[in-house]
């Protein structure tokens, strides 16, 4: 077993569940890793028997540009795809960090993690 990650993605988009949040938008931060057996890429050196890690990237982009008033749902959302779309991954885990969240306070960030495994 394998371990691919991509770390530090970094976007703007407008999840939150107050209005001014939907209006203005913020900062987001997302890590991701995903578990898989890399021992046939690891040989054939062939794209195509791996986890492409641009396709894991445009998976969080997208979800990511998909208004959520909580980030565990677009954190269900990353990981619901990474499954549906890369039959080589086991598991997976995803991190989504908002950037100096509204909440009163001096708080660099607020982080949200969600972990699953492949169900046959």
């Amino acid at each position: 077993m394998g371990i691919i990650q991509v770390n530090n993605i970094r976007l703007f988009t407008n999840h939150g569940c107050l209005e001014e949040e939907a209006k203005i938008g913020s900062e987001y931060k997302v890590d991701l890793e995903v578990k898989a057996d890399l021992t046939k890429s690891a040989e054939s050196d062939v794209l195509a028997d791996t986890v492409d890690y641009v396709h894991l990237n445009n998976i969080v982009k997208e979800e990511m540009a998909v208004r959520s008033k909580l980030l565990e749902h677009v954190a269900k959302r990353i990981l619901d795809r990474i499954f549906k779309e890369l039959s080589l991954v086991e598991e997976a885990e995803v991190k989504v960090a908002k950037i100096n969240p509204p909440i009163g306070g001096n708080v660099e960030e607020v982080v949200i993690v969600l972990k699953d495994t492949r169900k046959n």
